[in-house]
């Protein structure tokens, strides 16, 4: 039996006896590092979406996570439904795992940049998650931020490093990533530039905290499902500017200024109460945070699948242009930003 085989198996095992489905079909989903991902049809037609942790994965926090998925679904934001296994639990221990099992939201990542009605409706989804997770008890993870403390230095240093693990794992294009690790070097000296003009103050409250593409299912221009909720405190602001900011539509798309704004306005329309000089500054937070991660430059470590691994390789490349777009228009930005904070949501 090979590999595939055998964890279908597991799968139907694991729902037979955890959850009282009969499975029809498992297919494996080549994404995802901390779980084994894989969708699942049912004998009754139930299509759902099967994670299975990793022997090092955090339970506690996953079930944590599990619960704000739940109480942001319940309050009409679209987030698949969890199940309870039948003891009532939104993860189950079995066969030496932890599981999760919810609804297969309709749709798919979106593969490319983002329209701006889809824009527009990820910003009414964010804004109403945020709004009614300012009620949610403050989660014990909190969300790094190296972004606005952490040393110029030590992500100098990082670049070195990366390097010396690219060359270890026989990196496909060494040439490359030398070019884009000393662009990054260049760039991180804008940081201390970019923080004077941070908000002294930041508001923090519980957020999904990993709100990346992949993290989102849409059909046509419209999000149908907010997925892997990593429970964390953190700022909204940075949540925010990241979705609006994202690499994959500034890198790639000529509307994308358009887009980050529009997405603003919607916001400011469910969750007005976020400070306009905090809405202002989510671009450069946003930005910070890119000079600050070096996820994706290299890639063997994670034991990816090829499609997955090609995914965070791409990342990695329109992280870069972002960076270096977001530098040149950051003035300018900010003054829209501003202007659109202060309207409240219209345009």
């Amino acid at each position: 039996m090979n590999e595939s085989d055998a964890g279908a198996e597991l799968t139907a095992d694991v729902l037979k006896d955890r959850y009282g489905l009969v499975v029809d079909m498992v297919e494996p989903v080549p994404m995802g590092t901390d779980t084994i991902n894989r969708r699942v049809l049912t004998t009754d037609g139930a299509r759902l979406f099967v994670k299975q942790y990793r022997s090092v994965a955090d339970v506690d926090a996953a079930r944590a996570a599990w619960d704000m998925s739940e109480y942001c679904r319940v309050a009409q934001i679209p987030v698949p439904r969890v199940w309870p296994d039948v003891d009532r639990n939104l993860v189950t221990i079995s066969e030496g795992s932890a599981w999760a099992v919810v609804d297969e939201a309709p749709g798919r990542v979106a593969a490319g940049a983002m329209t701006i009605p889809l824009a527009e409706h990820l910003g009414l989804v964010i804004g109403r998650m945020h709004r009614v997770l300012a009620a949610y008890p403050l989660p014990k993870r909190v969300q790094q931020s190296r972004w606005r403390t952490g040393a110029v230095e030590d992500a100098l240093a990082q670049c070195d490093t990366v390097m010396a693990t690219a060359i270890q794992q026989e990196h496909d294009d060494l040439g490359q990533l030398k070019v884009d690790l000393e662009r990054r070097r260049e760039d991180l000296h804008h940081v201390n530039w970019l923080r004077e003009r941070l908000p002294d103050v930041l508001a923090e409250q519980a957020l999904h905290a990993d709100l990346s593409r992949t993290n989102l299912i849409v059909l046509a221009d419209a999000v149908t499902g907010v997925i892997d909720f990593r429970w964390a405190t953190g700022t909204p602001a940075w949540e925010l500017g990241r979705a609006a900011f994202d690499p994959r539509t500034v890198a790639n798309s000529p509307n994308w200024i358009a887009c980050a704004l529009v997405m603003v306005d919607a916001y400011r329309a469910e969750n007005p109460s976020l400070p306009v000089a905090e809405v202002r500054s989510c671009a450069r937070v946003a930005l910070l945070y890119m000079l600050f991660s070096f996820y994706g430059a290299t890639t063997a470590e994670y034991d990816l699948p090829q499609e997955a691994e090609a995914d965070l390789k791409q990342h990695w490349s329109e992280r870069q242009a972002t960076i270096r777009r977001l530098l040149g228009y950051i003035d300018d930005l900010e003054v829209a930003l501003d202007r659109h904070g202060a309207e409240g949501g219209s345009t």
